[in-house]
Formats: C-alpha cells, structure tokens, sequence
C-alpha cells in the first residue's frame, strides 16, 4: 500500500530527498529519543525521573528531546499547578505505536552487542 503525504499529495518515500520522513526517522533515530521513548513505555514519568534513568543525558539534550516528541505527537506534558511544580511526561497513542519498535531495537542491540564488539576489534 502506498501512502501519501497530506501536505504534498505525494507518495511517502524515505528515500526521496523532499519527503518529509526523512526528517522524521532522523528524529526518531536519535540516540536520546531512543532512549525516552524506551523509557516512557513503562509508563507516566517526571522530568528527574527520566534525568536518573537515561545516565548521560544532559538537561539541555533532554529537555530538547521532550519538547521535540511533543511537538511530533509522541509524547504529552502535564504541568500541575503545584508548589514547587509537578510536571510528568507520557507516551501518546502514537508514542505507544513508536515504543514497540524501538524497544525491539533496543532489545536486539543488547542481544547482539558482544558480536558487535568483537567485530569493531577484528576490524581496528
């Protein structure tokens, strides 16, 4: 089945330079965004929640990795008027279509990482 882009009426191809899944997958390829959304499958977590879980991830890169999830659709904030203010992040239906998917190549990479390794040695 071809697909088409609203916004263009043309057919969805990654492979063409104009599609706009290009950008997609270059978002949704991203290390950080990985690991999110891969976090956010197991459920609604804060903003130092998340900082704890992903070790490495810089507030700055993090921060920019929800705000861009959330502007694609995958992910909903919800501010609570409190004091000091509660902020929480979950998947959206279509974060939850995108969790699968990556949670299966996360899973794959760790499977795999020690054939991995002894490639990148055999090959230095």
């Amino acid at each position: 089945m071809t697909w088409f882009v609203e916004s263009s009426g043309l057919p969805a191809d990654a492979y063409s330079a104009k599609c706009p899944t290009r950008q997609v997958l270059d978002h949704i390829a991203g290390k950080w965004t990985i690991l999110v959304v891969d976090a956010l499958a197991d459920g609604t977590q804060r903003y130092t929640d998340l900082s704890r879980r992903i070790e490495g991830v810089s507030q700055k890169m993090l921060t920019q990795t929800l705000r861009s999830l959330e502007a694609d659709g995958f992910v909903t904030r919800t501010a609570y008027p409190t004091i000091p203010p509660k902020v929480e992040y979950d998947l959206t239906a279509l974060g939850r279509s995108l969790a699968e998917p990556i949670a299966a190549l996360r899973q794959w990479t760790e499977t795999h990482i020690n054939e991995i390794e002894r490639a990148r040695a055999a090959a230095s």
